[in-house]
């Protein structure tokens, strides 16, 4: 894993195409695409921006390779959702510095807990929340169809 050529970049809109195609890439590799979704992918700054969130990606060698969103749910709580990255830029790491880069965002913009929700069928991104000090919450019904874990760490 090298990292060291990998840089965290906050959203600009000349980046919000590879926001949706990359999070399109793996939901509809395995899941179906939610109308909830489709909104957020297709209007990223009026659904996380401008609702107090934000948007990170990560740059290799001037390519946009992935991303994360973290988006605002309470004055307190933060949701980590859209992380992806770009299939042929997967294993290099840059996951790992996504997801750990929205943590500490989130601990910059001041929240006191971090959520997420996900598929069992993931392992390769439990895993990896769990490595970050992730654990698993009881889950609510509604928030996406394919989710069926809900997962959260505490930031104070």
């Amino acid at each position: 894993m090298n990292t060291k050529k990998i840089n965290i970049l906050n959203y600009k809109h000349d980046y919000s195409h590879y926001f949706e195609e990359y999070n399109k890439e793996w939901i509809e590799k395995d899941f179906s695409l939610e109308p909830k979704d489709k909104y957020v992918l297709e209007n990223p700054e009026e659904a996380i921006i401008m609702s107090g969130g934000k948007i990170l990606f990560a740059e290799l060698d001037g390519s946009i390779i992935g991303t994360v969103a973290l988006m605002k749910i309470s004055d307190e709580i933060v949701e980590l959702t859209k992380m992806a990255v770009g299939r042929k830029w997967q294993g290099l790491g840059a996951g790992r510095l996504l997801c750990s880069s929205a943590i500490s965002e989130a601990k910059k913009m001041n929240f006191k807990k971090i959520i997420l929700y996900s598929n069992t069928r993931l392992e390769r991104a439990l895993e990896l929340y769990r490595k970050l000090g992730f654990i698993e919450l009881p889950s609510e019904d509604g928030m996406y169809q394919r989710a069926n874990i809900k997962m959260g760490i505490s930031l104070i």
